[in-house]
């Protein structure tokens, strides 16, 4: 077994509440000059993939500053401290829809991209129950109701691009939620 690579420092750079750089000195052999890696940190966050009592999916339209314009997403949050990704689930559903967790399936956690980030996605189907009347939105989100064939419409067209999100109805698929072939009905 070797001893290879091995990490030789490690420094974190808080840079907001919500995000950390943290370097990372790593040595590949023996008498090699350590090469610098850089990473982000941040919370778990989870992405769910619910079905309302009529068979259609939730999705969420809000700004994001990063792409600079609106996109539709499946609802997601980050995990507050201390908090269960499970209870997360519940919450985020709730207050982005409208619509309360009947029944919440673990779909598994993943690393959203190992070369730079060093968190987790946790992905979750939600049975939903009917949304109250009354149901007080995020603000700033917009909620649609769409059907397998709309959403794999908006994924073709690119206005639904957050490809873990993507992947997480691959996750549903695969676990037999949703069916897929349903999205690739609308070729």
């Amino acid at each position: 077994m070797t001893d290879f690579p091995r990490i030789k420092s490690r420094q974190t750079i808080d840079i907001s509440p919500w995000m950390t750089v943290i370097e990372r000195e790593v040595e590949f052999a023996e008498g090699a000059a350590p090469e610098l890696y850089h990473a982000v940190g941040q919370q778990d966050y989870i992405a769910i993939v619910a079905r309302t009592p009529d068979g259609t999916i939730p999705i969420v339209r809000q700004y994001r500053p990063a792409l600079e314009r609106f996109t539709w997403e499946l609802p997601a949050g980050l995990v507050d401290k201390g908090e269960a990704a499970a209870d997360t689930c519940r919450r985020e559903l709730l207050e982005e829809t409208g619509f309360p967790a009947l029944a919440v399936h673990d779909l598994g956690s993943f690393a959203p991209c190992t070369a730079r980030l060093s968190n987790q996605l946790h992905s979750f189907f939600v049975a939903c129950g009917p949304r109250a009347p009354d149901a007080a939105i995020e603000p700033g989100i917009e909620v649609r109701l769409v059907t397998p064939e709309e959403l794999a419409a908006l994924i073709r067209s690119g206005e639904f691009t957050l490809q873990l999100h993507i992947g997480t109805l691959l996750l549903a698929g695969m676990r037999g939620f949703i069916d897929l072939a349903a999205f690739a009905a609308g070729k």
